[in-house]
């Protein structure tokens, strides 16, 4: 590897072990065995190169997700894939909900940010077979949410029983009609 992949290696270890606030220049550049002037030289900035470990750690996330979602299943087993993701992928959801507190003084990472989840939006509507941006609204909301849960106390995250259970109430027998 170059150092331009050392670097990226590096930033992905610090950044999943120390999020991204608390990762230093320095502590990249050591992890990846390089001078402190390589992120200068390659990246401009720390953050930049962070945001572009972030959104590459998101593609690898996504990818995961097509690979486990690619066999058709009923929506328990789907979701149960699904929460099983957020174990594989912790720390970064930890660093995305990380982030959210940072965008309003960071407009480059909250452009990133609306980007990435446009794209995110379009995938997942893609996975759960449509093309509308709006069902991977409805999915990447319930990603969100569910992931969000799982963090703070995964005994407590619904299990994909109850989801399926909590949607089909608010749903109700309506579904389908407009009004």
């Amino acid at each position: 590897m170059g150092n331009r992949e050392d670097l990226l290696d590096g930033a992905k270890r610090c950044l999943y072990d120390k999020g991204y606030s608390r990762t230093t220049a320095r502590d990249i550049a050591t992890a990846a065995g390089v001078s402190l002037a390589a992120i200068g030289y390659h990246y401009g900035t720390k953050e930049a190169l962070l945001n572009e470990v972030l959104v590459e750690a998101m593609r690898e996330w996504g990818d995961d997700l097509s690979r486990v979602l690619a066999e058709p299943g009923d929506f328990e087993t789907t979701w149960g894939e699904v929460i099983d993701s957020f174990v594989r992928a912790r720390p970064l959801w930890a660093i995305q909900f990380e982030l959210i507190a940072h965008m309003g003084r960071t407009p480059e990472l909250r452009d990133s940010f609306a980007e990435a989840g446009r794209q995110a939006r379009l995938g997942l509507a893609e996975l759960f077979g449509s093309d509308s941006e709006r069902v991977g609204a409805v999915v990447q909301t319930l990603l969100g949410g569910l992931a969000a849960q799982w963090l703070v106390d995964p005994d407590a995250t619904p299990t994909p029983a109850e989801l399926l259970e909590g949607l089909r109430t608010l749903v109700g027998p309506t579904s389908g009609t407009s009004s």
